[in-house]
């Protein structure tokens, strides 16, 4: 089963919940406030050239009926006419393209704070959720809500605005006929906020199913060798075709909601206006209107008619937008398991002494996977952490830079237990080689210039040098410039190891970490590497998970893991004399080692 996002957001099927959701979106729009203000302006202008249209058709109406003869008056009705028409759609424009500007500048603004938060998450909440769900909610999701911020802000405004305007006209005019538009509006909104409801869980459930396929097509994508060696591409496309037609069939029934509440809509005020020209007919047959104030009258009704049909659909569209809210809402009030201290210690001149203190660890209620581990590491001291598979090695060394928490114990640098430093001062003084590095879908420079942006070119090339890197980046005919492709996939791998490395020599850290960095390569781009780690170790706290245990023979200080607790601790060979774990794993490499003669 899929890990459910924490949150704390009102309920979805929550009336109060619902506006506090909508405050939530419109707190957006604060820095856009000024911009929104002239807008509303400009609204109210377009209004105001808009509800003298139908006064001045009336008035050239009547003129051509009972003034005829008369065609001054209704040359100057026309260009008066003209007039309002061009200063309406001079405002208009104005105030759709204010409301879009700040409706675009809401999203951007959603968009960078969720990716912001996103980077503040523990490594455990993208290992308990897939990455295709996470970026549909930054993708799908945000687009959603950009539909109405963009292009309904202004109809949110507006089209409330010219509605009380007009039926206030309406009343004024003639109450009798006014109120058969009054009599259906009730209607229409009960319909209009039951049906919404129903589009909104369904938006949320054509949401959580496309998000549900883009986390099916990316696990398929970034593993398409596999997919492939197993010819499995016609059990991925079926599964992925699977997902996209229950997001299909969702969409559909969302569809057939939303063109209801049209269709009632569309009946109810028609019905209501048929019943205006019948009464206004009425009216004008018994001398009680004239002509031109029922034409005027019935453009005013239309008007209403047309706001009522448009806050139905914009209804609709926020409706959609708020079950993808609730999905953007429920990210952002995840909450990071690593805390930031309260009041941090400042981090002065590191030196680089690591200490863990009877430190336990659980991902999960499974179990422990570290167990009461005590190890001391002095400054520039190279530390190897050796054992069988499932010791506990690469999870003993994710708690050195806080990837996750301790459950019992400390780990200090310096002195410091790290959870009363901010994350950013203790990261800072650390670098990580993996045993698969990561790069960049940028240039070779890029990506080596992340280890220090400000860096200039002359540092980014003495790092290249010192990594045994620059040799080869200089074969490149756009040599730094190179573009190393997604994941860095268009180099070797002894090739991106050595960009990893100068990355790392350009951060500068204080402790150093090592993870099989070399165990991957064949023998030439091991030699290569190995050359430029142990330049990079040099003068800092160094810890190294190595599965050769040749390669640590002269670390400072080897410990031993299994099971998750330290079984042996000592240099090389102290730990050969002693025997035990060590003493076996050795002979056992060796033998492998080793080949039989013949």
């Amino acid at each position: 089963m899929r890990p459910v996002f924490r949150t704390n957001s009102p309920s979805d099927k929550s009336p109060k919940g619902d506006f506090r959701q909508l405050g939530r979106l419109l707190a957006y729009t604060r820095p856009y406030r000024l911009g929104l203000l002239l807008a509303g302006l400009a609204s109210l202008i377009s209004t105001g050239f808009f509800l003298a249209f139908p006064q001045l058709v009336s008035r050239m109406l009547d003129a051509s009926i009972f003034e005829q003869g008369n065609l001054g008056q209704i040359d100057r009705y026309t260009l008066l006419l003209i007039g309002v028409f061009a200063g309406q759609a001079l405002f208009s424009a104005l105030q759709s393209y204010l409301f879009a500007r700040a409706g675009e500048g809401v999203v951007a603004d959603l968009r960078r704070n969720l990716f912001s938060h996103l980077l503040t998450l523990s490594p455990r909440f993208f290992e308990n959720h897939k990455t295709g769900d996470i970026t549909s909610r930054l993708t799908s999701d945000v687009a959603t809500v950009q539909g109405v911020a963009s292009n309904a802000l202004v109809q949110l405004f507006t089209t409330p605005l010219m509605f009380a305007a007009t039926l206030t006209i309406l009343f004024v005019t003639n109450w009798k006929l006014s109120s058969f538009i009054l009599a259906v509006v009730p209607l229409v909104i009960l319909v209009a906020i039951v049906l919404g409801r129903i589009i909104r869980r369904m938006s949320k459930a054509f949401q959580d199913k496309i998000a549900e396929a883009n986390a099916r097509a990316e696990e398929s994508i970034s593993g398409i060798r596999v997919v492939q060696s197993f010819t499995a591409e016609k059990l991925e496309a079926e599964r992925y075709g699977r997902l996209i037609g229950e997001s299909f069939r969702t969409a559909l029934r969302r569809a057939l909601v939303s063109s209801g509440l049209s269709g009632v809509v569309f009946f109810t005020i028609f019905s209501a206006l048929g019943l205006i020209f019948w009464y206004g007919g009425r009216l004008v047959s018994l001398g009680e209107i004239t002509p031109g104030q029922l034409v005027s009258f019935i453009l005013y009704a239309f008007n209403v008619a047309a706001s009522v049909g448009t806050l139905a659909g914009i209804w609709s569209q926020v409706q959609s937008a708020l079950g993808a809210s609730s999905r953007i809402f429920e990210l952002l009030d995840t909450p990071s398991e690593l805390k930031e201290p309260t009041n941090p210690h400042p981090l002065g001149q590191v030196r680089g002494e690591v200490r863990l203190e009877d430190v336990h660890f659980a991902y999960d209620e499974r179990g422990e996977v570290l167990r009461g581990v005590n190890l001391s590491a002095r400054p520039g001291q190279v530390v190897a952490l050796v054992g069988p598979s499932g010791a506990g090695k690469s999870t003993l060394i994710a708690l050195i830079p806080r990837f996750y928490d301790v459950t019992q114990g400390r780990i200090t640098l310096d002195g410091i237990d790290i959870r009363q430093l901010r994350l950013l001062d203790l990261r800072g003084q650390i670098a990580l080689v993996p045993q698969e590095t990561l790069l960049f879908s940028g240039t070779i420079e890029e990506n080596i210039r992340y280890g220090k942006p400000q860096a200039s070119q002359a540092e980014v090339i003495e790092a290249a040098q010192a990594a045994n890197a620059h040799a080869f980046i200089s074969t490149f005919p756009q040599g730094y410039q190179t573009v190393v492709g997604e994941r860095g996939v268009k180099l070797s791998g002894g090739q991106r190891q050595r960009i990893a490395i100068a990355r790392a020599l350009l951060k500068n850290p204080r402790i150093l970490i090592l993870d099989e960095a070399t165990s991957s390569l064949d023998s030439e781009s091991e030699a290569l590497v190995q050359e430029a780690l142990d330049k990079l170790m040099k003068g800092r706290t160094t810890f190294v998970i190595a599965h050769r245990l040749s390669t640590v023979r002269t670390a400072d200080l080897i410990v031993v893991l299994d099971k998750g607790q330290v079984v042996q601790q000592g240099t090389h060979e102290a730990l050969l004399a002693q025997g035990g774990l060590y003493h076996d794993l050795y002979e056992l490499q060796f033998r492998e080692e080793v080949p039989s003669p013949g």
